[in-house]
């Protein structure tokens, strides 16, 4: 039996969470169209025929402008040093350019056996799939080449293939029935931050967090999770964007939030959302701390 840790890297918006999903089967890591969502690293166990993987999803790797971005890139950088195997995840729609270049530049620098997955080839005309796979083989010596489409799916077995031989053999790191190291509340705060993703478009791509207040779990087989959470924004005029007119964004993020809240938790759940101005938050440590960001 092959096992070990796999870490995704790439660039913002690459869909790496939605190949960790895709992965596991189930919603971990919460997906928008706006780079720079997943804030920290989030780990998901595959058990599948002759091994176990133990997917690790990464912050896209980016230029950071405040505290919060430099945890996140450390977070990424990090894994590089920890895993068995990475898996360079890549936007094959965009054209390769110096960010792309600075990770490969890292690769250059880690030990491990790296995997590159063409990502979102549903979405490229097939002549331009070539001149691309080319490019990445010529700057750097990658164990295996696979177009995917973490979104419906293709290519991700024969991915999945890749990773289990470039694995060592090794026992199983966790047993069978464990999934994530994600608590129940740290998901609750990422599910109704994605629906603030979600509502707000592009007026707020980077200023909100989602802090849980109280989560409280059902005492009784009909009992309700109650969950209270603050959104956090920089100003006051951010605030007015997540409220909405009448309160009617506000109210339409806590009833997308409180749906997935219910599937996850498979049972019913009071969500009570307010929406709180911090200035610079991004730059508070504590609350950075508090957020699941690890300072180095």
């Amino acid at each position: 039996m092959n096992a070990g840790l796999v870490s995704l890297i790439g660039r913002p918006n690459a869909g790496k969470s939605t190949l960790l999903n895709r992965f596991v089967g189930q919603k971990l890591a919460i997906v928008s169209d706006k780079p720079q969502t997943t804030r920290h690293r989030i780990t998901g166990v595959v058990n599948a025929p002759g091994g176990q993987m133990v997917f690790i999803d990464t912050p896209g790797i980016h230029k950071p402008m405040h505290r919060m971005n430099r945890r996140m890139v450390d977070a990424a950088i990090d894994t590089l040093r920890e895993v068995d195997v990475i898996v360079l995840v890549v936007d094959a729609t965009a054209r390769p350019g110096s960010g792309d270049e600075f990770v490969v530049n890292l690769l250059k620098r880690a030990h491990a056996p790296t995997v590159l997955a063409l990502n979102k080839v549903d979405l490229v005309h097939k002549p331009r799939l070539l001149p691309l796979i080319e490019h990445y083989a010529r700057i750097f010596e990658f164990k295996a080449i696979v177009p995917i489409s973490a979104r419906n799916g293709d290519g991700v077995a024969a991915l999945q293939q890749e990773i289990l031989a470039a694995l060592p053999e090794a026992a199983p790191l966790y047993p069978d029935d464990y999934l994530t190291d994600q608590t129940e509340r740290s998901l609750a705060a990422e599910l109704v931050r994605e629906q603030v993703l979600a509502e707000t478009h592009d007026e707020l791509p980077y200023t909100t967090a989602v802090v849980i207040d109280q989560f409280e779990e059902p005492s009784g087989p009909k009992a309700v999770t109650k969950i209270f959470a603050s959104i956090l924004v920089d100003q006051e005029s951010q605030k007015a964007i997540v409220i909405g007119k009448g309160g009617e964004k506000l109210k339409r993020i806590g009833t997308a939030a409180r749906r997935e809240l219910e599937q996850m938790l498979d049972g019913k759940v009071y969500l009570d959302l307010h929406v709180k101005v911090r200035a610079d938050w991004r730059d508070d440590e504590r609350l950075l701390d508090e957020l699941g960001l690890r300072r180095k």
